[in-house]
């Protein structure tokens, strides 16, 4: 059975005296953007409950992950132990409930336990915050750093009653995306839009579900769709952009049915659905 040492001497051999100029080369900081990399197409796989490619991602993250930490090795910075050790006394320390008693807690006591924990170990570690958003890395994705600047507003007890509430601030959004866009004020428009993905993000937060999720799926329904399309008017010689509006309605709503959906998909004749 392969161990993860196996992968380890792998790494040695590609940053070795004979080994790859491009692995010898590799930073830290090149690495995770290989990692970012492998992260998404993990991501589109387990979107796509795709075991063989699940499989095959997995192992390319776990490389990444491996070919890191060897670079820290190399320094003497620290050991795979050390990585290991560390987050399983953190991950043990915030379970408290599991590890030091036996106790049920609520999914909302289970975030504010959660959160009350990391705060401590940023207090002993003597990490000053100037903001409770202090915590939220800059280089995330814009969806989901939305997410988690709504988190840290929430865990300070700033947040909308109930999802009904959120819904209302989003048709608020949109009128006023609408009145830029009608003053032509395309500053001001661009500003509103972030309101409305924004107040979405938050909309998803009440209803429990992961916003880079949501779009992914959605994206790679509307993509299968128009692939379906595509196919359709090669078969009959025909392309997109010599279609009328209704023939291009036509085609489209044909794809909705071939792909199994009956929901619509961004796009723009689907008004009345």
């Amino acid at each position: 059975m392969e161990t993860i040492e196996s992968l380890f001497d792998i790494v040695r051999t590609l940053r070795g005296r004979h080994g790859c100029a491009w692995d010898r080369k590799q930073t830290a900081e090149s690495m995770w953007k290989c990692l970012v990399e492998e992260s998404y197409e993990l991501e589109e796989a387990l979107a796509k409950n795709d075991i063989s490619n699940i499989l095959e991602e997995l192992g390319d993250v776990l490389f990444q992950l491996i070919f890191i930490i060897e670079i820290f090795q190399e320094k003497k910075a620290f050991a795979l132990s050390d990585v290991v050790s560390r987050v399983a006394l953190k991950m043990i320390r915030r379970h408290p409930h599991v590890y030091e008693r036996s106790t049920q807690l609520s999914e909302a006591e289970l975030d504010r336990q959660w959160s009350a924990i990391k705060a401590t170990e940023k207090k002993d570690a003597n990490i000053s915050r100037h903001s409770a958003m202090d915590r939220v890395p800059k280089g995330m994705p814009a969806l989901m750093r939305a997410l988690n600047v709504s988190k840290c507003a929430v865990g300070e007890g700033f947040d909308w009653d109930d999802i009904h509430d959120v819904l209302e601030t989003v048709k608020d959004e949109i009128s006023e995306f609408e009145a830029a866009l009608v003053a032509g004020d395309m500053s001001e428009a661009n500003l509103e839009f972030g309101d409305i993905l924004f107040s979405l993000v938050n909309v998803a937060r009440f209803a429990k579900i992961y916003p880079e999720t949501a779009l992914a799926d959605s994206t790679a329904k509307f993509e299968g769709r128009f692939r379906l399309m595509e196919q359709e008017l090669i078969r009959n010689n025909r392309s997109l952009k010599e279609l009328s509006r209704k023939q291009m309605d036509e085609a489209w709503e044909a794809a909705k049915k071939s792909y199994g959906f009956n929901s619509a998909v961004s796009h723009p004749s689907d008004q009345d659905e």
